[in-house]
């Protein structure tokens, strides 16, 4: 195994370096909680697609750069360095996208690929739902066949950027006397459609990223069911095998976060502490630890070779460091965590704060640890079931 980057790989990190240098914006964008951030988030995305950064892995033939993962990892790498804007198409160019090539109908594809691409079309994910929690097989939103169309009532939550997204893939029940895997079905739902309502939820920072989805007697033509009718549980197994193959979180971030702890020390006086020491230290190796990991992952993505179940350690790994980084950081700012003083030693005090509370959630989304460390146990270790 070659953990090196070939010459072509550097040149290609110079140039998006450089790139993002240049245009990443200077001021942070207003957050994606509010429609004037939403559409500055989409305008940054634009500018994304227009200079060929928008979805690097896309086929050409899709209008990507048929990237491989190791590009694709190095692009991601720099944008996190250069700490860019949160990405809102995240879940129609890594997920939706990618399902449509390989489950979607020809027209489904004209329709809504180019969209993605060029950020006309923002979508998000309509998986989670209330009384379901990580047991994906449990929901309870139905959808009736009436004719040529669907009706769908239900609720899904904690929906990303679904306050403001054009589009919503989800699951819904079709068939309610099925096994639970199976009579489930994956729709595309128009968010403009009557009878969808989007509340947003609030979080303990002011943000509001995620939202509540309610549909009443929605209308969804047949036409947007995307594989087959009480086989989406095929189709949703395809679109979070997308998500969990390449690692989601690049090293880099962790490494800067690490240092900036560093620096915050210092500023505070804290770095002679020798338990202040010890544990950015520690955060430090696990941070080379799990850089050290990506690349032996991007080794054997690069080979062709499928991640499976092995793909729950990285979430394991890059959701507790993320954490632990925060938290410490947190513990290290004592008041300074929570007061948004331009006083604080951190260079930017909302970044921080936020941080530390979105990471809260870091061991929970994408499956809990406890489900990432069953599944390591039982289809990785082969360890028996209890």
């Amino acid at each position: 195994m070659d953990l090196r980057y070939t010459d072509e790989q550097e040149a290609f990190r110079a140039e998006v370096r450089a790139w993002l240098r240049a245009h990443v914006p200077k001021e942070r964008l207003p957050t994606v909680g509010t429609r004037e951030g939403f559409d500055a988030h989409r305008a940054w995305e634009q500018e994304l697609g227009r200079a060929g950064y928008g979805a690097l892995h896309w086929p050409v033939e899709y209008g990507g750069r048929g990237a491989d993962v190791v590009m694709t990892a190095i692009f991601e790498e720099e944008y996190a360095i250069i700490e860019g804007p949160p990405r809102i198409t995240v879940l129609g160019r890594n997920l939706m996208g990618p399902t449509l090539m390989v489950h979607g109908t020809p027209e489904q594809k004209d329709r809504w690929l180019s969209r993605i691409l060029s950020a006309d079309d923002i979508w998000s994910q309509g998986f989670s739902e209330p009384d379901a929690g990580s047991d994906l097989a449990g929901l309870k939103t139905r959808a009736v066949r009436d004719g040529e169309d669907f009706i769908v009532d239900g609720q899904k939550i904690w929906t990303s950027y679904g306050t403001f997204s054009d589009w919503i893939f989800a699951l819904v029940r079709t068939d309610p006397e099925a096994p639970r895997h199976a009579g489930i079905t994956f729709l595309a739902i128009d968010m403009r459609s009557p009878g969808v309502e989007a509340r947003p939820l609030v979080q303990v920072d002011g943000r509001a990223g995620f939202a509540e989805v309610f549909f009443t007697d929605v209308r969804v033509p047949a036409t947007q069911v995307i594989g087959e009718v009480n086989r989406g549980w095929d189709v949703a197994m395809a679109t979070l095998g997308f998500e969990r193959d390449a690692p989601s979180a690049p090293a880099g971030r962790f490494e800067r976060d690490v240092a900036e702890l560093g620096s915050i020390a210092r500023a505070l006086g804290r770095d002679s502490d020798a338990g202040v020491r010890d544990t950015i230290g520690s955060l430090y190796a696990q941070a080379l630890a799990y850089r050290w990991h990506t690349m032996r992952t991007l080794t054997r993505l690069a080979r062709g070779e499928r991640i499976g179940p092995e793909g729950s350690v990285t979430k394991v790994l890059w959701s507790e460091l993320e954490r632990d980084t925060f938290a410490a950081g947190r513990e290290l700012l004592g008041p300074y965590g929570e007061v948004l003083s331009d006083e604080a030693p951190q260079t930017d005090p909302l970044r921080w704060h936020s941080k530390y509370w979105f990471s809260r959630a870091a061991t929970i989304y994408a499956g809990t640890s406890e489900i990432q460390r069953n599944i390591i146990a039982e289809r990785v270790l082969g360890l028996p079931r209890k």
